[in-house]
């Protein structure tokens, strides 16, 4: 009975202190050095959130910048993979159909190559990066709903390039746009035109 007594009141004082004091005391550190980054990276348009950095959203409007494709709907709780195969016929029916939707949407040649992120949903599934090849293939389709001028399609060409990432320390990941604030910058520009 003793020893049963003495784990419980050992259970009691690492639950305390593992699973109470130090994330406590860790959040405390993350609060005061470095909040934004702690609470998400959350961005805010007006008073309100709409966003994060880190995750991708679905843009279906002609009027934005699409990203990758989900195999979760961009729902943050079930984020995954679709876990299919290389082999599987249900995953080249769903690269197919990206391909063709992909093509159509940004009027594509037929042997116009698309970039495999726009064919291929992420390991997360709410990945919040593409190419820029996969923006400048977009370019004309936002600028044509949008209805820029010339000039603003230039500008909004130089914003693609401006917002480019290079890789982490020169070699981590790859050259990457972020949907999300690509389309804010968008938003910005329209707003600036009064469109």
């Amino acid at each position: 009975m003793k020893t049963i007594v003495r784990s419980f009141k050992i259970l009691g004082i690492f639950i305390l202190l593992l699973g109470l004091a130090y994330p406590l005391f860790i959040t405390g550190i993350a609060q005061a050095t470095f909040r934004h980054k702690a609470d998400g990276s959350l961005i805010e348009r007006d008073g309100k959130v709409v966003g994060s950095v880190f995750i991708g959203q679905k843009f279906d409007s002609a009027i934005y910048f699409s990203g990758r494709p989900s195999a979760t709907g961009y729902g943050t709780l079930p984020s995954g993979a679709s876990n299919l195969s290389l082999t599987s016929r249900k995953l080249y029916d769903e690269v197919q159909e990206r391909n063709a939707d992909f093509a159509q949407r940004n009027a594509l040649s037929p042997g116009d190559a698309i970039p495999s992120e726009m064919l291929f949903a992420s390991a997360s599934g709410l990945d919040p990066h593409i190419s820029p090849m996969s923006a400048f293939l977009q370019l004309d389709r936002v600028a044509v709903a949008r209805h820029f001028s010339e000039v603003q399609k230039r500008e909004l060409s130089a914003v693609i390039e401006n917002m480019t990432e290079k890789p982490q320390f020169g070699l981590l990941g790859e050259t990457r746009v972020n949907v999300l604030l690509l389309n804010l910058r968008l938003d910005e520009i329209a707003r600036k035109d009064g469109r």
